[in-house]
């Protein structure tokens, strides 16, 4: 045990804190509207609680206005194709998230005629959500009792709690403390906790001064709580490299292609290349042409490090099977991640 008979957070003083200064979003219910009897729609929660894994509130919110502008309802994200959802969902990146995203919404269309299980057990039963998105629904649309732990909240409580390992280490004993503390307003509840370490309790600042939970807080108490939570030790990150070939026709439409649907990236679309391995390999070119080296993009994934060289050459289109010729001012609206965004950018286009 890394927690001793852990202290509760004192949930009266954080509510009437989330009362006063609960951030605006656009998915969120206000407390004061909340209180007079308005719901928070699980729609835009789950929406927008997908969209925030891995991502930054600031990134999101023009995301979600779009998604919710394009289908303002579970029933209309569920009978948009996937390629469009993909499309909407460029530059958010953890692409696997916009496949489950669809294909959650088709779950809750046709095995629970639109409507979002209540509890967080219920909704774990759908695709792509987890531990901790069916808490943050359950919670914030159905005021459950359950404990929503996020990457904010594991740095409050290790502050908090001065937890002397990593937070990984220690992630259901946290868990469990956060849980004893959580009242009936629990959607308020959780978040308030994520405000307070978005707002507050900042990776490399704390405002110990202005939060609620300090008087409670064993890391105000000791004078140095950034040095909280205990980072654990960095594994090194592998590096894989490859070649990536920008195609031109005449009248310079680039050529474009959609990858596997499963694996990384699946189903977005790209730019044709090579294999990505340990070691880079000898270009291979695709098809005949004036190859020119157009410089090195480098781009980094959770557990790698990628380098890509990148090629471009003018080639005739009449050779090419498969994908489809897009002109350079419709790019914006194809469905390429980031890294082939910048692939085409080293070569002059996008």
């Amino acid at each position: 045990m890394h927690l001793s008979d852990p202290a509760l957070i004192d949930a009266p003083s954080v509510l009437a804190w989330y009362d006063r200064h609960a951030r605006d979003l656009p998915w969120r219910v206000a407390p004061a509207a909340r209180a007079k009897g308005e719901h928070p729609d699980p729609y835009r929660v789950w929406l927008s609680e997908v969209m925030l894994q891995q991502t930054t509130v600031a990134t999101v919110r023009s995301y979600f206005v779009r998604f919710t502008s394009l289908w303002p309802t579970v029933f209309d994200l569920a009978a948009a194709p996937l390629d469009s959802v993909l499309k909407e969902w460029a530059g958010l990146g953890y692409y696997a998230r916009a496949r489950n995203l669809h294909a959650c919404a088709q779950a809750v269309v046709n095995e629970h005629a639109g409507q979002f299980p209540q509890t967080s057990a219920g909704l774990q039963t759908l695709p792509g959500i987890g531990a901790y998105t069916s808490a943050a629904i359950a919670a914030i649309c159905f005021d459950e009792q359950v404990a929503v732990l996020d990457g904010n909240l594991d740095r409050v409580l290790a502050r908090y709690y001065a937890l002397d390992v990593p937070v990984r280490e220690a992630k259901e004993e946290l868990r469990a403390a956060l849980q004893a503390s959580v009242p009936q307003r629990a959607g308020d509840f959780a978040q308030a906790m994520m405000d307070l370490g978005a707002t507050i309790c900042a990776p490399r600042a704390a405002a110990c001064m202005l939060c609620p939970i300090q008087p409670g807080c064993i890391a105000t108490r000791q004078g140095e709580p950034t040095l909280y939570p205990i980072k654990p030790a960095k594994a090194e990150r592998p590096v894989r490299k490859g070649h990536a070939f920008v195609m031109l026709d005449a009248a310079g439409d680039v050529y474009l292609q959609s990858r596997p649907t499963k694996g990384l990236l699946g189903g977005m679309t790209e730019v044709p290349g090579s294999d990505w391995a340990a070691e880079l390999v000898e270009v291979t070119y695709p098809m005949d042409g004036e190859w020119q080296h157009r410089g090195q993009v480098v781009h980094i994934f959770t557990h790698f490090r990628l380098e890509l060289e990148v090629w471009s050459a003018a080639v005739e289109p009449d050779a090419l099977e498969g994908g489809w010729w897009a002109e350079p001012a419709a790019l914006k609206g194809e469905a390429l991640p980031t890294l082939f965004r910048k692939v085409l950018a080293a070569a002059g286009l996008e």
